[in-house]
């Protein structure tokens, strides 16, 4: 259990459209959605940024109910987190609200708050509309993030994630970290470079997973509106959790278990190892300027 039962969740922080969606999920364990995700798991979808181009106006603030879909009234406490999956997301958001709007002032950034809406099936945005096969991601043009909540058992039935509460909790702040791209400049960078284990879209993915190490480092010190901390220290078994959600989701091994073998050139996100060092990496520094994917030679070695 991660959240501290007594910390206090605004149920209104995110939106939750399920039931709303339209069309069916493509059946997990498939080599279809194997090579959906392959392309978009855990990232900006490429197509949609193609299609829609990379930016939205950061100065634009995206409340979380504005003309939308109603919060989970059912999310009251941080018990509530440690049982329900839609209750973690919350509550992981207002974790990473309370890390990140605090940490980037000192950098003379400004950062809004990004949206966040779980949904199930299919859901619109102003990137165009997805369906749960793309696994989570951000939209840079309405700044919301993105979950279908069934993506966690996937993770873990068919992707060999352990199935613990870091292991969603890493996806959430990996998907908030590409906000935070968006925010400092970093994420037009993933349509940049060429191709492969080298490109623009593996560094910008990589620096997302090292951004979600930097909120772990932070994480016991997050606190609510009334000043109770929203998490437990992590223990060791924790950050297991985390590194095997990280290492599910490695281009290598999903190109393995989708092909049998392993082409970095068809790369987007980076290898099981290196998206576990980059995490580690923000874990153990804390420090945003040792998450530089975008200019490091060897993004096999983190700060070498």
């Amino acid at each position: 259990m991660s959240f501290n039962d007594d910390a206090q969740l605004d149920s209104g922080r995110i939106r939750d459209s399920r039931g709303r969606g339209r069309g069916g999920k493509i059946a997990a364990g498939g080599g279809g959605i194997i090579v959906v995700l392959l392309a978009a798991l855990l990232g900006v979808n490429p197509d949609m940024l193609t299609q829609l181009g990379l930016g939205g106006d950061p100065g634009i603030e995206q409340g979380a109910n504005e003309n939308g879909p109603a919060g989970i009234t059912e999310c009251q406490t941080g018990a509530d987190a440690n049982a329900r999956t839609d209750c973690r997301i919350l509550a992981t958001t207002q974790s990473l609200d309370s890390f990140w709007l605090s940490y980037l002032p000192q950098y003379d950034v400004q950062v809004r708050q990004p949206g966040v809406e779980v949904f199930d099936g299919q859901v619109s945005t102003e990137c165009g509309t997805a369906t749960s096969a793309v696994g989570p991601f951000y939209c840079p043009a309405d700044q919301v993030a993105y979950f279908d909540t069934g993506f966690f058992a996937d993770l873990s039935t068919n992707y060999g994630s352990d199935g613990g509460a870091l292991a969603e909790e890493y996806v959430v702040a990996h998907e908030y970290g590409h906000h935070i791209q968006n925010t400092i400049g970093t994420l037009a960078a993933s349509q940049q470079g060429a191709k492969g284990a080298t490109s623009g879209s593996v560094r910008v993915e990589l620096q997302a997973d090292c951004f979600a190490g930097m909120w772990a480092a932070h994480a016991a010190n997050t606190k609510d509106a009334e000043g109770n901390t929203f998490m437990k220290p992590f223990t060791e078994a924790d950050l297991r959790s985390a590194l095997s959600a990280a290492s599910a989701v490695g281009d290598d091994r999903i190109q393995e278990a989708a092909t049998g073998r392993v082409n970095p050139e068809g790369w987007t996100h980076g290898s099981s190892a290196q998206r576990q060092s980059w995490f580690l990496q923000g874990y153990a520094t804390g420090d945003i300027n040792q998450c530089d994917t975008l200019s490091a030679r060897n993004l096999d070695k983190p700060g070498g």
